[in-house]
């Protein structure tokens, strides 16, 4: 079944995240495709995820699909002007990728090659805006294509939204997107919240995937909650503290958030710190697979 017509089935979503190689060698890319395929709807592949350079991700979803598993490639406005992305864009096409993904991007500054200068030339909402034309068979200019683009379209989300993020997200909507993938939910009172918020202006065809990243460790709890959007409520990073097992007490609070999120939307992202190693045992813990 293809990714969209998973969105379009009620079926609860999973997808799991990837980040290309820094470098050519992509058999840790190519072991965890494998661990993942068959246990997800979709793998989504970064564009460069923390301003940190890597493989394309229009090459590294290339690869994944060859194995028979679809992907849903990250663009980001970051890096390209408009001319870029509309060529990255029909090229993935061109290849058979179908799924896409928008977001502004990390500001080179807190990435590897703090000297790189950002583009930005438009932001995520134009970028859904450009999808939208390249869909229709016209580039950014009103220039008609020779054959149209067929993408599903989605776009990422805080959790946290104040009114600003709330017309900011439904201009997601009008622009085109049919899925939002949210920043990592540890909070679920705070998650529900944002579901009411949402579902006052999404309709049932909108489809939430709440992101979830599995702790390994207090440290990565700590680090974590300096993440803009994220925020971890104090009794589990004392639960990481406290635990003989971090990394198996970090699986079981991912088990646990799922299962009191599971009501409230749509589907799940699974976005480990490392590899997907763990990522099939959580999907069983929760009844998934």
């Amino acid at each position: 079944m293809s990714f969209i017509s998973t969105l379009r089935s009620g079926k609860f979503i999973i997808t799991a995240e990837i980040s290309p190689p820094k470098g050519t060698d992509t058999s840790r890319l190519n072991r965890d495709a494998d661990l993942l395929k068959g246990k997800v709807d979709a793998i989504n592949v970064t564009d460069n995820q923390r301003a940190v350079m890597r493989m394309s991700p229009l090459a590294a979803c290339g690869l994944i699909q060859g194995k028979g598993i679809e992907t849903i490639m990250h663009i980001t406005c970051r890096d390209r002007n408009r001319l870029a992305l509309q060529s990255d864009l029909l090229g993935a096409n061109a290849i058979g990728l179908r799924n896409v993904l928008v977001m502004s991007g990390d500001h080179p500054v807190k990435g590897d090659h703090e000297g790189a200068k950002p583009v930005y030339d438009v932001d995520s909402i134009q970028l859904l805006g450009i999808l939208r034309k390249l869909n229709e068979g016209f580039d950014l200019a009103d220039n008609e294509l020779v054959g149209r683009t067929n993408l599903c379209v989605g776009a990422v989300t805080n959790t946290e939204l104040n009114e600003a993020g709330l017309i900011k997200f439904k201009k997601k909507i009008q622009m085109g997107a049919s899925f939002f993938q949210t920043q990592a939910v540890f909070d679920v009172k705070s998650f529900s919240g944002f579901m009411e918020k949402v579902n006052g202006i999404r309709s049932k065809n909108i489809k939430i995937i709440a992101g979830i990243i599995p702790l390994k460790s207090q440290r990565s709890a700590q680090f974590l909650n300096k993440v803009p959007g994220i925020k971890i409520p104090e009794d589990i990073v004392r639960e990481m503290k406290d635990s003989k097992d971090p990394e198996a007490q970090g699986m079981e609070i991912a088990v646990q958030i799922i299962e009191e999120i599971r009501p409230l939307c749509d589907g799940i992202h699974i976005m480990p710190v490392g590899n997907h190693e763990n990522t099939k045992t959580i999907l069983e813990m929760a009844d998934l697979l």
